[in-house]
């Protein structure tokens, strides 16, 4: 089967399409629109923390979850949420493809930033019966795979909430070095608060505030998924090669573009 083959999502099996693959969408409502220029206004000039703010304790308190998955550069973010507000829901999606690592670290710093709604969530067992019943489907369909196990259940969670933050970086992959520090994705306002965050800026930070690693991280995993499609990755590759190694595929599907837009 070709890597072309692997990343292309099958409708006929029932399995939703991810933003990026519908067609239409975006910010049409002049309010919506509005409203978006405002916040991205107020986010000029911010540094990530101030951006926290915004979103956190001034636009949408009480109204807005964090998206971590706890990989090798979430520390910092997460250090800068527990700042202004550790009471902030914080969503992570257990894919049941996770390094244990991962999980470890997930409760290490739960314990070590005092966050006290960390809300796990995981593929619906019915989506896994019908959809994985071997537990195989990323050997075959990264794609569908991504989407039932990260996806479909991220949307769940996101249910109630009307913003988002996450820890992108436009260094990380080509679709996200164009993003801004506040979108509009899925109904909902995005806030980026690292979008201009170098590793070097990173690694300052979690030295100079004693953040812990990622287990992984000092093992040649700069980018942490699931176990299967993440390998280590070698010297001369950029940041995220080891991640579905061989595809042409750098994200799972959770973290696009505005909505309707393609990468």
């Amino acid at each position: 089967m070709s890597a072309a083959s692997v990343t292309v999502l099958d409708v006929k099996r029932g399995i939703a399409p991810r933003v990026f693959d519908r067609i239409g969408g975006g910010v049409t409502d002049p309010r919506i629109a509005a409203r978006l220029t405002e916040l991205q206004t107020a986010a000029q000039g911010r540094d990530a923390l101030g951006i926290l703010k915004l979103a956190l304790a001034e636009e949408f308190a009480g109204r807005t979850a964090v998206v971590s998955s706890f990989g090798s550069e979430s520390a910092v973010l997460l250090h800068l949420v527990a700042q202004v507000d550790p009471t902030t829901p914080i969503l992570f999606l257990n894919t049941g493809k996770l390094f244990g690592e991962t999980l470890r670290y997930r409760d290490r710093l739960q314990d070590l930033l005092g966050l006290t709604d960390i809300r796990t969530s995981g593929p619906h067992p019915g989506d896994r019966a019908r959809l994985d019943p071997e537990g195989a489907l990323w050997s075959r369909d990264t794609d569908a795979c991504c989407n039932f196990r990260k996806v479909v259940p991220l949307r769940r969670s996101l249910e109630g909430f009307e913003a988002q933050i996450t820890g992108r970086k436009r260094f990380q992959t080509i679709a996200r070095s164009v993003m801004a520090p506040v979108e509009y994705f899925e109904g909902r306002f995005r806030f980026n608060p690292l979008a201009d965050w170098t590793l070097a800026d990173l690694d300052a930070y979690a030295t100079k505030h004693e953040l812990p690693h990622h287990p992984l991280a000092d093992d040649g995993y700069p980018s942490i998924g699931c176990m299967p499609c993440t390998r280590r990755v070698q010297s001369g590759e950029s940041y995220r090669d080891g991640r579905w190694a061989g595809l042409d595929k750098d994200e799972c599907g959770i973290h696009t573009g505005l909505d309707g837009d393609g990468i």
